[in-house]
C-alpha cells in the first residue's frame, strides 16, 4: 500500500509539473492531420490576446502559418494583421488575403473549414458556442479563458472536452500559469507531497480597473457593449470569472482538481464610476471554497484605483506552508519550525508562459499525441462562475447547484435597445 500511494504521489507531482493536472491524455487516437509541413491557423477574436496568440503560435512551429482571421469587428481584425505583417521574422508566413478574412459574429462558420488549428480568443460569452463548432468541425484547439461565463456555457464546453478527446483532438487551454516553470515545479512539489495534505489556501488577485471605450456615432447598444466587454457580466462574467479566474484555478490545481463541496461569496460594486461604460459588474469579491473533509480556501479579488495591488498564494499544509508569488517569481515551502524545505532555484529556467502553452499545442500535434486539459479548463471556470453566483444572490452555493443550474446570462435578444443593467443586489435577486 505504501509503495502504491507514493506511486500516486509520484504521478501526480509529474502531471502537476507538466502544466496538465492529472489530466493526461493516454489516447493514441488522432484527429485532423495536415496535408503536408504546413499547420493552417485560424484566429477568431483578434484583439490583443487573440494577436498575442497567433506571434506565439508562428514561434511554436516553422510550419504554421497564420491562413484565416475572424472578428466580430473589421477595424479589430485590420489592426491585427498590420500588427502581425509588421514581424519581419514571421510576415511571409501570416498569409491571410481579403478572402479569408472574415468579420460577424459567427465568421468562425466561413474559417473553420479552411485551418487545422483554430486559436480561440474571442469574447468569453461566444467561446462555448464556437468550442463547440470546432470539436464538430475536427480542428486542434487553443482556448483562451475563461471558456464560458454561465452554468449552460459550462455544460457545453464539457460536452465540447468529451468530444475533443473522443476524436483525438489537442486541446490547449489559456490558464497560462500552468505553462510556467516555477509554477509547474511548486505545485508539482505540492501535489507530490512536500505539503502533506492540503488543508487552506488564501490566494489574492489585487488590481486596476481595466479600460473603456466611449460610445462612437453609429455604434449600437450591441456594438458599445461589445466593444466594453469586460465591463458586462453577460459578456465576460464579472471580473471574477475572467481576470481572477487564474487564482481560481491555482486553488484548483492545488486541490488536484477536486470539486469544492460548495462556496459563500460578498462582493459589490463600490468603487466604479456610474458611467455606461462601465457596465454591471462588481469591483470587488471574496469567495470561500469549502471541500468535503474540512479544507477552506479563501479567494479575494478586486478592481480599485489607487489601491495597493498584489497577485500570490498562501498554501497551508499538515507539514508545512508555501508561497506562490508569481509576479516574483519568488516561490518556496517552509515547515511549521520556519524552516525553508524548498525554494525555486534562483537560476531557474523561466521561459514565456505564453509561448509555452503554443509549444505545447503544435508538438502534441506534430507528435501525434493529443493533449486535452479540458476538465480543469471547464472546472476552474464554473468554480469562478459559482463565487459569482454566491456573491450576487447572497446565498451559498453548492458545486451541484451551480453545476446544474439553468443561469444563462446572454440576453434574449442583441437588437436594440440593451439598456445597461443595474449591478445585482445581494438578498435581492429571486
Amino acid at each position: 500500500m505504501q509503495d502504491t500511494e507514493e506511486s500516486r504521489r509520484m504521478f501526480i507531482k509529474a502531471a502537476a509539473m507538466a502544466g496538465v493536472g492529472v489530466a493526461l491524455s493516454p489516447f493514441p487516437v488522432w484527429g485532423s492531420t495536415p496535408a503536408n509541413d504546413q499547420i493552417k491557423v485560424g484566429l477568431v477574436g483578434c484583439g490583443g490576446r487573440g494577436s498575442g496568440a497567433a506571434a506565439q503560435a508562428l514561434a511554436a512551429d516553422k510550419g504554421v502559418v497564420i491562413w484565416a482571421m475572424a472578428d466580430a469587428f473589421r477595424d479589430r481584425l485590420d489592426s491585427s494583421l498590420g500588427n502581425l505583417l509588421k514581424d519581419e521574422k514571421n510576415k511571409d508566413r501570416v498569409l491571410v488575403p481579403s478572402d479569408r478574412q472574415f468579420v460577424g459574429l459567427d465568421a468562425i462558420d466561413q474559417l473553420l473549414p479552411l485551418v487545422d488549428v483554430v486559436l480561440l480568443c474571442s469574447t468569453p460569452s461566444f467561446r462555448p458556442r464556437q468550442l463547440a463548432k470546432a470539436v464538430a468541425a475536427g480542428k486542434h484547439i487553443f482556448c483562451e479563458k475563461p471558456v464560458c461565463v454561465d452554468s449552460v456555457g459550462y455544460r457545453s464546453v464539457q460536452e465540447s472536452v468529451r468530444g475533443a478527446r473522443e476524436k483525438g483532438l489537442s486541446l490547449v487551454s489559456g490558464f497560462c500559469w500552468r505553462s510556467a516553470g516555477p509554477e509547474r515545479a511548486i505545485y508539482g512539489e505540492i501535489l507530490g507531497g512536500r505539503l502533506g495534505e492540503v488543508v487552506g489556501i488564501s490566494a489574492t488577485y489585487l488590481t486596476g480597473p481595466l479600460g473603456t471605450k466611449a460610445r462612437q456615432s453609429g455604434w449600437s447598444d450591441f456594438d458599445f457593449q461589445l466593444r466594453n466587454w469586460q465591463h458586462f457580466a453577460w459578456l465576460s462574467g464579472d471580473h471574477l470569472v475572467e481576470q481572477a479566474v487564474h487564482s481560481v484555478d491555482k486553488i484548483n490545481w492545488a486541490m488536484g482538481g477536486r470539486h469544492p463541496t460548495k462556496c459563500t461569496g460578498i462582493g459589490s460594486r463600490y468603487c466604479r464610476e456610474d458611467v455606461p461604460e462601465r457596465g454591471d459588474i462588481y469591483d470587488n469579491f471574496s469567495v470561500i471554497y469549502e471541500y468535503e473533509n474540512g479544507p477552506r480556501c479563501v479567494l479575494t479579488t478586486r478592481q480599485q484605483a489607487n489601491c495597493y495591488n498584489n497577485n500570490d498564494d498562501w498554501i497551508n499544509g499538515t507539514k508545512g506552508y508555501a508561497w506562490v508569488n508569481g509576479w516574483g517569481p519568488t516561490h518556496w515551502i517552509k515547515d511549521y519550525s520556519g524552516k525553508t524545505i524548498w525554494s525555486y532555484p534562483k537560476d531557474g529556467s523561466t521561459p514565456d508562459m505564453y509561448q509555452v502553452e503554443h509549444d505545447t499545442l503544435f508538438k502534441s500535434i506534430r507528435d501525434r499525441r493529443p493533449v486535452n486539459e479540458g476538465e480543469f479548463m471547464a472546472d476552474s471556470c464554473l468554480m469562478a462562475i459559482m463565487g459569482r453566483m454566491s456573491a450576487y444572490s447572497g446565498q451559498q452555493v453548492t458545486w451541484d447547484e451551480a453545476a446544474t443550474s439553468g443561469e444563462d446570462l446572454t440576453p434574449s435578444s442583441l437588437s436594440d435597445p440593451m439598456p445597461v443593467q443595474k449591478a445585482p443586489k445581494p438578498g435581492a435577486m429571486s
